[in-house]
């Protein structure tokens, strides 16, 4: 009989590594798909930042165009 309570231990144990296992694959798993949905999200932010900062600079050089074209014909007149 003590021999089957040691036969059934370590048949627990076994099956408490096999889980653990499992488990950790899942924690591994769900980590890198979070990690790179952020990055594609930041790298999406990221990008369309700099898509505003340079038609905001566009069009304040527009502007600037402008203004310098209508004080070029004023002095003209």
């Amino acid at each position: 009989m003590h021999h089957f309570t040691k036969i059934i231990i370590a048949a627990a144990a076994i099956g408490v590594l096999a889980s653990c296992s499992s488990i950790k694959e899942t924690g591994r798993t769900i980590g890198h798909t979070t990690r790179d949905v952020t990055t594609k999200i930041g790298h999406a932010s990221r990008d369309t930042v700099k898509a505003i900062g340079k038609g905001t600079k566009e069009v304040i050089k527009d502007i600037k165009d402008d203004d310098t074209d209508d004080n070029k014909d004023d002095g003209q007149q």
